[in-house]
């Protein structure tokens, strides 16, 4: 019969390694809750103290309790029903006499509706940014946010970009061909003295006129009454927009104490 002792682990024998130490008294402790836990059935709530915070030992490293920095927090947008609910946005209205008609725009991709999005173009406050590649125009606000309109851009070969000022603005403008749109266009020769303003005018409701170095550029950011070109290049070079978008930009435009900066890229 082997005696007590012989039950006893030779130091021969080799534990396996761990990083985590476990001290003598933890083990006791819990051997007694489990003890407690299986007198009461586990009917009871046992009160533990906190163990606190937990100090890292045997040179492993500190515990990270902060959040992961990966994921950048997206920031606040404003809520505005003249810029976010779209049946208010492109309502039909009455402006100097013209009765602007409602824009289906459910046939408008969502992308070239008018909304407050982050200001993507790191350009000041009070600029307008128009990207032709995304056919957007932005109208930067303060806070990190912009406006942002679907627009229409002009066919390749009519392309204009640079840095420029809007010069002046005008409501219901005359529009008049140039000479080359009618060598193109003989129809368009009857508007050779101008076409007045009105609901089926090519400038739409207003024209904001782009002026480089104190020259015109020949270029303008209009509205249009063909909605659906919205998106697209359809244009003579110009940047056009929905009536009501380009009315919405024309207000803001005027309300800038200072000539507004313009870039197309």
């Amino acid at each position: 019969m082997r005696k007590p002792q012989d039950l006893t682990p030779s130091s021969s024998v080799d534990f396996p390694q761990s990083n985590t130490i476990i001290s003598r008294r933890s083990v006791l402790s819990g051997i007694g809750i489990m003890t407690l836990l299986g007198a009461s059935g586990c009917s009871q709530t046992l009160d533990l103290p906190s163990l606190g915070p937990i100090t890292p030992s045997n040179g492993m490293p500190p515990l990270d309790d902060m959040s992961t920095g990966s994921i950048r927090p997206i920031p606040p947008i404003s809520v505005d029903r003249n810029i976010t609910d779209n049946s208010a946005m492109y309502a039909s209205l009455t402006d100097n006499g013209f009765v602007i008609p409602a824009i289906p725009f459910q046939k408008v991709k969502a992308e070239f509706r008018r909304q407050i999005v982050v200001d993507p173009t790191g350009e000041a406050p009070g600029t307008i940014v128009v990207r032709l590649n995304e056919r957007h125009l932005y109208w930067v606000q303060e806070g990190g946010e912009a406006i942002r309109y679907g627009v229409g851009i002009g066919k390749a070969g009519f392309e204009w970009s640079g840095r420029a000022v809007i010069q002046y603005t005008k409501e219901w403008p005359t529009w008049t061909p140039p000479r080359e749109m009618i060598a193109r266009k003989p129809e368009l020769v009857k508007w050779a003295s101008g076409q007045p303003g009105g609901l089926d005018n090519p400038l739409g409701a207003r024209a904001h006129y782009i002026y480089k170095d104190g020259q015109d550029t020949g270029y303008r950011v209009h509205g249009s009454p063909e909605w659906w070109t919205i998106g697209t290049q359809a244009s003579s070079g110009c940047v056009r927009m929905i009536n009501q978008d380009v009315i919405d930009l024309y207000n803001r435009v005027k309300a800038s104490p200072n000539k507004v900066p313009i870039v197309v890229a």
